[in-house]
């Protein structure tokens, strides 16, 4: 016998009982509830949509009930007892199967006909310093795409519950629901990871690789860490980032359950959600209340509050307004971003802004998002008109909640399990102040920058900020056009055998091309991770076109437009070029300009002048591993407005835009 047939045989053996099939069913007993009415009348699809339906085992007597689709973003294959028979891509999508099998149960008791389907979502953690970051952002526009043709795919449904937890995957969903303006729909979110016992949370972890380069810690604690960052097997992140800010916009919004976002995972109370939800969906079907009568203006207004006073990711910048443009809504502007957070205090202590730093279980049992909402509403910052999806006023929701049990419970055993008291995570506006808690986001502008930037200054190591509140940092630019360079100079170690420059105390890392453009616009966290935990890492800046991670901290500028390749100046910059960073974290105004160099000192000005004339003296082009389809996410998203734009799909710019090119080409061919 040949190789070739030997490994044929090895590959396909097959099992004894093989050949034992069936040729035909008998297919389901009973008959569907049709009446010549309705068999006259009603599309082709309807009536074969039963035929599926009583073909997958479902009582062919209750096929007639109204129709409520259930969508996620589940991973992974879960055996019965949790154990995984093929792996997620993460935590936060590992359990949301048990949220759907509660809401399901629920529904059906309610006399409805669920039905479910799913689009996974990527992590954004394992995606880090790998060209998979390089879909990330691009998943989002896509997955809402397909969320919303799987809505319109179920022809008969009457509303949408939608699940999903993390990044990228929550925020498609919210996009996909606030889409359908017509359709009642509720979020249910994911909740979070439990912290572990005794070990670093999810954010700290993810920094081994530089602070092992660096000799703060050894191999074997490193595997240790890494191994136990996860006190449980769902959920989010145990930080504030861009999942669990998400979850809280969500419910800002009034998109899900009072007091929904940060459930632990796998938790009685976190199931419960899901069960909640399956009943106010029926109840908002009832009442013909819908996605539209919820994410109004001042839900969006709402949403901004919140995410100012919770300290929250700044890629909420480009999700809330993605957000908002999918309900038809006023897309917010920088200008509003900036008003908000001037008018909006920070009130809550949670990883990665601190002072302490509490992991997001702890929000959420301190009463989460409504407890943060009754200090904004002493404040007269809410719209209180706003309808939930409780299908009450968000004023009405509020009052229940300040005098609820589940308050006051959920505050007790955050006092007892973990001696913390509440009122020192989701504080009253004067304990915030004397702790120094400072407004969240801050957004730069100068010649580097000239359409602005964005910084999370309240974030800021508060050792390098002066006495009057202002980050000041003069310093050379250290220029790199990949993300890999740039990690190789703060780990102070080249590829195998070369050699690097290492980052040092008192530079300003310049990370150019790769904004939406050049790399999709990725996230940048081991940079920014690396940075926090290097004992050196605070008297570094990071100026990028590409955007970081929810859980970054630290003088980390980002969103610098235009991007390099869209010929910002930040592509001008050469090494070693003085820059200047300016940001006030009381007034939150701030200022990145190129100023000369060491030799020759100039204004503002005049270095605006001198970028004008330069040519690159890098070369500037796109990733060489950017997927095509990115390029594609790319171009699309700049005709709808860009990142100030929330990254969108506007068909009709991206038509006009096409249109125009057609006739231009026609121009020419004639």
């Amino acid at each position: 016998m040949s190789t070739a047939l030997a490994s044929l045989n090895d590959l396909l053996q097959s099992p004894d009982d093989l050949y034992s099939l069936r040729t035909k069913g008998e297919g389901p007993r009973g008959k569907l509830p049709l009446s010549s009415e309705y068999l006259l009348d009603a599309p082709s699809g309807d009536i074969f949509g039963m035929t599926q339906s009583a073909g997958m085992g479902w009582d062919p007597n209750q096929l007639m009930r109204e129709q409520v689709l259930i969508l996620s973003t589940m991973g992974g294959i879960r055996a019965e007892d949790g154990k995984p028979i093929a792996l997620g891509y993460h935590t936060g999508h590992w359990e949301i199967g048990l949220l759907m099998r509660a809401a399901a149960k629920e529904l059906d008791r309610l006399q409805r006909l669920p039905f479910a389907a799913y689009v996974s979502d990527p992590c954004d953690g394992r995606s880090q310093g790998t060209t998979a970051m390089m879909d990330s952002l691009p998943y989002r526009n896509d997955a809402a795409l397909v969320l919303k043709r799987l809505i319109r795919s179920l022809p008969l449904r009457r509303g949408v519950v939608g699940i999903a937890t993390c990044d990228k995957g929550l925020p498609a969903m919210m996009m996909a629901l606030a889409g359908s303006t017509t359709l009642p729909g509720v979020i249910v979110t994911g909740g979070v990871t439990l912290p572990p016992t005794d070990g670093e949370d999810t954010g700290k972890v993810q920094s081994v690789g530089a602070r092992y380069a660096h000799g703060e810690i050894d191999l074997d604690y490193a595997a240790e860490q890494g191994c136990r960052a996860c006190g449980s097997a769902g959920g989010g992140c145990q930080f504030f980032g861009t999942a669990a800010t998400s979850q809280a916009v969500a419910e800002a919004l009034g998109m899900t359950m009072p007091h929904a976002a940060l459930a632990p995972s796998g938790e009685i109370v976190w199931k419960d959600l899901a069960v909640q939800s399956a009943r106010a969906l029926t109840t908002l079907i009832d009442r013909r209340l819908t996605m539209g009568d919820i994410l109004s203006d001042d839900a969006v207004h709402n949403a901004m509050v919140v995410h100012a006073a919770m300290g929250g990711s700044t890629n909420l910048l480009l999700h809330i307004p993605a957000i908002a443009f999918e309900a038809g809504r006023r897309r917010p502007s920088v200008d509003d971003w900036n008003r908000v957070n001037r008018q909006v205090p920070r009130i809550v202590d949670v990883l990665p802004n601190g002072p302490v730093g509490h992991p997001t279980v702890r929000v959420f049992l301190a009463g989460g998002v409504p407890e943060v909402m009754l200090h904004l509403r002493a404040l007269g910052l809410l719209k209180l008109d706003a309808i939930t999806a409780t299908g009450e006023r968000l004023g009405e929701v509020l009052s229940w909640w300040e005098k609820s049990e589940r308050r006051l419970r959920m505050r007790e055993i955050l006092q007892r399990e973990d001696g913390v008291d509440p009122d020192d995570v989701i504080m009253p506006l004067e304990r915030a102040r004397k702790k120094g808690l400072t407004s969240t986001v801050t957004f730069p502008i100068g010649n580097i920058a000239p359409e602005g930037a964005v910084i999370k200054s309240t974030s800021i190591d508060a050792s390098v900020v002066d006495p009057d509140g202002v980050y000041r940092k003069l310093g050379p630019a250290r220029v790199f056009t990949t993300e890999t360079e740039a990690i190789a100079a703060i780990k102070g170690r080249g590829a195998k055998g070369t050699t690097v420059k290492p980052i040092q105390a008192g530079d300003i890392i310049v990370l150019m091309c790769r904004g939406p453009l050049g790399s999709g616009m990725e996230e940048t966290y081991q940079l920014t991770s690396a940075l926090r935990y290097l004992p050196f890492g605070k008297q570094v800046a990071l100026i990028t076109d590409a955007r970081f991670s929810g859980v970054s901290t630290g003088a980390c500028i980002g969103h610098a437009g235009p991007e390099a390749l869209a010929g910002g100046p930040i592509g001008k910059l050469r090494d070693g070029d003085l820059i200047e960073i300016v940001v006030d974290r009381i007034n939150l105004v701030g200022t990145i300009n190129f100023v000369g160099t060491a030799e020759q000192r100039l204004t503002a000005e005049e270095g605006a002048a001198v970028l004008a004339q330069r040519v690159p003296t890098v070369v500037l082009q796109a990733d060489a591993q950017l997927p095509r389809d990115t390029r594609l996410w790319a171009m699309l998203q700049r005709c709808g407005g860009g990142t100030w734009g929330g990254c969108v799909y506007d068909v009709d710019a991206i038509i006009e835009t096409l249109e125009a090119g057609f006739q231009a080409r026609t121009v020419v061919g004639d």
